[in-house]
């Protein structure tokens, strides 16, 4: 009897991962035929537009499922926030952007990369547009499948200048546009990984390299929260609010400044209350970072949510208007339904699927702590501005993937630069007493990052001894080549990045002669 039921819960267990992806698929498909009935029922529409709805819907929730998971992931890879918490903040978050500060206008053509006066015929402008759209939301169902953050805005660029080519040539592309666009591979990684790891070098100058940890503590994290403050309200208010409030960079960044100054009134005297509960240690000072990683996440969701809902209903919208009024728009008006199919759309999908891509953003590329998680967070917000300020193209996905990076690079970087300093440490030590090597270590250890240089500057001069056994060198030289960045997510993750305009391109290519086909008699 007792073999029987455990025979029954082994097979209970085995089964429980295909029935909780029968689950997410159930849902999904209940999802889309929602949008059907809710469609249908809001007066006399076109299969077209019944059909364009859906594949809007589609393309929201692979929005929701792969692009969220940079907002959040870091926040949860350094477990300020639980995975279950980090998806309800941003499904929220993502939701209430798309509902409020969606705008009421969107860019039917994403980014002008093509001419819709070359297409002339709407029905054919219809097709190109659900070919895009469908052609998107596939590739980033592919991604999403084998853990690679992409970028959404690629993926529909891709998908409509695939099928805009296939529908007018070669010529109806805008190939500077592109070549802008391509220029964003690499400046979105490179800014997003140098802001964040000179982010985390600042704070580990200034606070976990003193010997007075929670001191520096007190006075730097205020400034740095401060820091953020500005830049959330800058990013905002550029981005996050951009279709409901119009409003120049400078006076931008002067509300920003204004945010800042009150955050760092009302948090200096909370941080210290707080840090005088704490040890004097990295890890207590890691916990003064995790209220602000909260509020990035949300910030963050909230201006995507506000930003990128564009990517799923700006097709749509630009099908929509061309059923209903015969024209080929280049921006065009949003009605509530196709806002609610955006919004919904990525919680939804955030929901189901999200969770594959916040644990690939948050902890199997590099380990993150709160302070790294907060670095990110702030260089995704700080690129963006500086990229709007210089006109610079990038995208939000690349960067807040360059900047997990770019921290783990410069952990990287210091481990072996660590590495050098222990292992000049042992070559200088002559003597045979293992003790001695061990108390100078010690101190060593402790010692300001001042105190360092001073300490090896003496050894160099032969001032204590000890000496360095051929297994212990050998042990040294494998913790200086020690890495803590996995290359072969690096290696996935900057492929797909290549590969997804053409990859959405060619598939849009080949949907859109499927549906021709289909449509005409």
């Amino acid at each position: 009897m007792s073999s029987d039921l455990t025979k029954l819960a082994e097979l209970e267990h085995a089964t429980w991962a295909s029935r909780k992806e029968m689950f997410r698929l159930g849902f999904a498909l209940l999802f889309i035929v929602g949008i059907v009935l809710y469609v249908g029922s809001i007066g006399e529409v076109s299969h077209q537009l019944i059909i364009a709805s859906m594949i809007g819907g589609y393309m929201a929730m692979n929005i929701g499922a792969n692009d969220v998971a940079n907002n959040v992931g870091p926040a949860v890879g350094s477990r300020a926030l639980t995975l279950t918490g980090a998806i309800l903040i941003a499904a929220i978050f993502e939701a209430a952007g798309a509902l409020i500060a969606g705008g009421d206008v969107v860019g039917t053509i994403k980014g002008g990369i093509i001419n819709p006066a070359s297409i002339g015929d709407t029905q054919v402008f219809i097709w190109v547009m659900m070919a895009a759209l469908l052609a998107g939301a596939l590739w980033l169902n592919v991604a999403t499948a084998i853990g690679a953050p992409v970028s959404t805005t690629h993926s529909i660029v891709g998908g409509v200048l695939g099928a805009g080519i296939a529908a007018g040539g070669w010529g109806i592309a805008n190939w500077d546009t592109m070549a802008r666009i391509a220029s964003s591979w690499v400046i979105s990684p490179l800014l997003g990984g140098v802001i964040a790891a000179g982010f985390l070098y600042l704070i580990k100058r200034t606070i976990t390299y003193q010997q007075d940890m929670i001191g520096a503590a007190k006075r730097m994290v205020p400034i740095l929260v401060a820091i953020m403050a500005w830049a959330f309200s800058t990013y905002l208010v550029m981005k996050g609010l951009k279709h409901i409030w119009k409003v120049s960079p400078l006076n931008a960044a002067g509300i920003g400044l204004i945010s800042a100054i009150a955050i760092y009134a009302i948090t200096r005297p909370l941080v210290a209350r707080a840090a005088n509960k704490l040890a004097n240690h990295k890890r207590s000072v890691n916990v003064l970072f995790t209220v602000p990683l909260v509020f990035a996440a949300a910030l963050l969701s909230f201006a995507h949510g506000a930003n990128d809902v564009a990517n799923a209903i700006g097709p749509l919208a630009a099908i929509n208007e061309a059923i209903l009024h015969g024209d080929i728009a280049t921006k065009a008006g949003i009605p509530l339904w196709i806002m609610l199919v955006g919004g919904l759309g990525i919680a939804v999908g955030l929901a189901l699927y999200g969770p594959k891509l916040i644990r690939t953003v948050g902890s199997e590329i590099t380990e993150l702590d709160q302070m790294r998680a907060f670095c990110i967070a702030l260089a995704a917000a700080l690129t963006v501005i500086l990229a709007t300020h210089l006109g610079l193209p990038v995208s939000s996905t690349h960067i807040a993937v360059g900047a997990v990076f770019g921290v783990g690079f410069l952990r990287e970087y210091l481990k072996a630069n660590y590495a050098r300093m222990v292992e000049t440490i042992e070559e200088h030590h002559q003597g045979e007493d293992r003790r001695v090597v061990e108390q100078f270590m010690e101190r060593f250890k402790l010692a300001p990052l001042q105190d360092k240089a001073t300490m090896l500057e003496q050894l160099k001069q032969h001032q204590t001894e000890a000496e360095l056994t051929k297994k212990e060198r050998k042990s040294l030289k494998k913790v200086y080549r020690h890495e803590l960045v996995k290359r072969s997510a690096l290696l996935k993750i900057a492929a797909a990045w290549v590969i997804t305009v053409p990859v959405s391109g060619l598939m849009a290519a080949i949907l859109y002669f499927t549906i021709r086909g289909m449509m005409l008699p």
